[in-house]
This record gives structure tokens, sequence and C-alpha cells, in this order.
């Protein structure tokens, strides 16, 4: 395929990168067609090196060269368009860009029976709907060993724009899926079926602290987090197995979500 040039963010053939909602690129119509979009350099190589699907390519003239291998490697009939710098920083609102974005083919969902099957160590997310917080956790999660994250119904979507961004592409390197039904009763019964000890990271007087021996002992061990303002509500807390806290100094109650996973992965999944 040539390359494309563009010089206006109104051609039609950039729609799928300016005009579609994150629910309409995810088309929960027919999740199967849905489309996901890969900014940065980094996030397009891991999707591509893991067999995901390039419809498109985005690239901003001053970062095609860079991408002269990548470009190679596609099917002739995937379209790479460039564009000029200043439309690149007006695409994503800000004048430093990373200047590289694919529209691909969202992967299937995991099936969670299977997942639970499998694993060890999973992290559990309750309404973190905040999609840089996704991004970073999966981030972690992909360098500590955690085999699965498994989302509450609300959470936020890992195949956000901005969670792939964040995650430098790493959530397409650790398998996730939605929990489904009535929560959290049903996903906890799930876990506990599965041979799962549940761990709610919350603050608590009966709480162990996370270097607690113990800990370490359990064969499968699933680590619930939550959201980024209240944390895990009082039913997943009263329904885990044992609550845990990471110990802080300075008087310092907590930390923000995605580098509180980092620190339970480090000691609790290698």
């Amino acid at each position: 395929m040539p390359i494309l040039r563009v010089h206006t963010l109104d051609d039609s053939r950039l729609e799928v990168y300016t005009k579609l909602t994150q629910h309409q690129l995810r088309n929960a119509i027919d999740p199967e067609r849905g489309i996901m979009i890969v900014e940065s350099e980094i996030a397009i190589r891991v999707a591509l090196a893991h067999g995901l699907e390039p419809l498109s390519l985005l690239v901003d003239e001053k970062k095609l060269a860079a991408m002269e291998d990548v470009v190679a490697q596609l099917a002739y009939e995937v379209p790479v368009f460039v564009m000029p710098h200043a439309l690149a920083s007006e695409l994503v609102g800000y004048k430093v860009t990373r200047g590289t974005f694919a529209a691909m083919r969202r992967p299937a969902q995991a099936d969670m029976t299977t997942l639970l099957r499998t694993a060890r160590r999973v992290a559990v997310l309750e309404g973190i709907v905040d999609s840089t917080n996704v991004g970073a956790l999966f981030r972690s999660a992909a360098a500590l060993n955690v085999d699965a994250v498994l989302l509450s119904p609300e959470c936020a979507d890992p195949f956000s724009r901005r969670s792939i961004r964040v995650s430098m592409g790493n959530v397409f390197l650790v398998p996730h899926a939605r929990f489904e039904g009535v929560w959290p009763l049903e996903g906890i019964e799930q876990l506990h079926a599965a041979g799962f000890t549940c761990a709610a990271l919350a603050l608590s007087d009966t709480s162990l602290t996370l270097d607690d021996p113990s800990l370490k002992e359990h064969e499968r061990l699933a680590l619930f987090f939550g959201t980024e303002g209240d944390g895990l509500t009082h039913s997943v807390i009263d329904g885990c197995d044992v609550v845990v806290r990471i110990p802080m100094a300075h008087g310092v109650d907590s930390l923000n979500v995605a580098a509180a996973s980092a620190v339970a992965f480090w000691e609790l999944c290698r």
C-alpha cells in the first residue's frame, strides 16, 4: 500500500481516529468487529508482535522514518496515512505527541473459566474507572508475574486508547476478563470455587501487613484493588478471606492504586 498523505482531520478516511467514540469503537452490538486505537510506537510494535490485526496506520511525518520497518511488514491492503506534525498535535490536543497511531481489531476477551483454571496470582479490580490507572496497573502486572487481571463490571476498558498507551502495550501481554452476574457476591464465589484465597488491599484494624509470611503460603491468591476514591466496597472486604495493608511512614494512609498494586505484586507474585 503506498503512503497516503493527509492534510486535514476532516478527511473521511480518518474517522476511526477522529470521530468515533470509545463506545462506538468497542462496538457493543458486535464485539467481534470491535476496533481499538493503539497509540505510540512501542505499543504498536508490541501489538503486532502478538499477532493483533492492523486495519490502518496514522503517522506523524517526523516519525515515519522510525516506523519504516513496521510499514514494510504490513499487508498491502492496510493503508498508511501520513500527516504533518501540526496535525498530529491537533489530533491529540497537545503539542508533544508520540505521533504514531494504529487502528487495530480488538482481541477477544479471555475466557474467565480458563483463566481461573490455570492462574496462580490474579489481580481483581473493583470500580477503577481511570484508564490511566488501569494502564499503569497492567504494566506492573506484566512486569511482576501476575497471571491475569479480572475486572468488575464497571471498570474502565483496558483496550481504551489511554490505557494502551500508559501500559506501553502491556495490556496485550496479560490476559484479562470481566466478571458477569451479581457483583461482588458471584465474583468472589467464582474465585473461591477455583481455589483462590481472596485478599483485599484495604485499611483495617485486623489487616495483615503485606510482608506477612502467611500470604505467600497460598497456592492461589486473588488480590483485590478498589476504586480511586473510596477503595474497596465493604461488601468486597467482608467477602474476602483476608485484609492486607501496605505499611506506611510519615502518616501517609494510602498509595495511588497503580502504585499500591506494583508494591503488592512485587511482594506476593514473585
